[in-house]
């Protein structure tokens, strides 16, 4: 064992500890033998953990060891309870072993910084160390970092050495990492399912303004009863499939009621249902059926069925409001606004007035 001295530095210095116009009362032993002079007091008040091994020291000894990590990386953590801060390279450099002693010895301000600059450092060779050690020291966001990146590149992460010895001695983690893959999987998958059927929805609102376009004002090749068709118009893309439709089911010999015998029939007329059940306009509305279908009603024996249709009618129908407010200019929802901000303040301008 050996004794190296430690010469007071410079005030604004962070790396070293400072003994100036201090009494130094308690030496830390590090695993090289290095002993570090430090004052009790300053570090049991930036640590209960070393609070309380101060206050177990007997008094001949004044010591407390520091051991299993670098000596560099003790002069480092000392130095972080003395000033609360500390060089960002070395940092960075000792950003494990200050990671484990800022867990161990309760200095949450240094395991903060530590955890940031794990975070930057990760690799796919490092991840599996880090992590084991994340579980280790209650770093959960170094440990959700961890699992992500392991997640996103995990053909890489199991070629390395890490992971092989990982999967010897720590089958437990192996299960876990493997579950959360799993997980990020499904999620993955159902929001894939989701935004495909969201698509759907989106896709069904615009066949719906294209058919109340179409019966109302007429497009290039089909229009209302009363209203020819303008032929100089130019032709409409989003219209033009939806047209030949509409017209097939005008003119098909095999139509029935719900377009039964024909399929390019039936789904014409259920997009005619659904719009009927969208539509607010009872009296003035122009396309077809749609009148009937309110008035009347589908017979529908089958209850799941039916309500697999009210799911559908919904989600059009909220597909649709977002759609109609996407297309507004900004200051024209401020204006639609503005009476619920309006009363919302009044309220708020009488209650303070009485609580004066």
């Amino acid at each position: 064992m050996c004794r190296v001295p430690v010469s007071p530095p410079a005030r604004n210095s962070s790396d070293h500890v400072s003994a100036v116009s201090v009494e130094t009362s308690i030496c830390i032993l590090t695993s090289g033998g290095r002993r570090i002079p430090a004052n009790a007091k300053i570090l049991a008040s930036a640590s209960p953990v070393l609070e309380n091994l101060i206050n177990s020291c007997r008094s001949s000894e004044k010591t407390i060891r520091i051991l299993g990590v670098p000596c560099d990386a003790v002069e480092v953590f000392v130095s972080f309870l003395y000033y609360n801060r500390c060089n960002e390279a070395r940092v960075e450099k000792y950003a494990i072993h200050l990671l484990a002693l800022a867990h161990v010895y309760s200095v949450p301000q240094l395991k903060t910084r530590c955890s940031k600059a794990l975070i930057r450092r990760l690799t796919t060779d490092n991840v599996v160390d880090v992590l084991q050690l994340a579980r280790l020291c209650d770093a959960p966001d170094v440990y959700l970092k961890c699992m992500k990146l392991i997640s996103n590149r995990f053909k890489s992460v199991e070629e390395t050495e890490a992971w092989r010895f990982l999967q010897d001695h720590d089958p437990f983690l192996e299960l876990e990492i493997l579950r959360f893959i799993d997980e990020v999987e499904s999620r993955r998958k159902s929001t894939r399912k989701h935004m495909q059927a969201q698509s759907l929805y989106f896709q069904l609102s615009e066949a719906m303004d294209c058919l109340h376009h179409i019966c109302t004002q007429g497009c290039t090749t089909v229009g209302p009863h009363d209203r020819e068709p303008s032929n100089k118009r130019a032709p409409c893309t989003k219209c033009e499939g939806l047209q030949h439709s509409i017209y097939h089911f005008a003119n098909c010999s095999k139509r029935s009621v719900g377009g039964g015998g024909c399929v390019r029939c039936k789904r014409t007329w259920q997009l005619f249902r659904l719009h009927s059940s969208i539509c607010q306009q009872l009296e003035s509305c122009r396309v077809p059926l749609c009148r009937q279908f309110k008035t009347r009603g589908v017979q529908v024996k089958n209850k799941k069925e039916e309500a697999r249709w009210e799911l559908l009618v919904r989600k059009v129908a909220a597909a649709k409001a977002i759609s109609s407010l996407s297309l507004l200019p900004k200051k024209k929802l401020l204006e639609q606004h503005q009476p619920a901000r309006l009363l919302r303040e009044s309220i708020i301008s009488s209650y303070v007035s009485v609580a004066c």
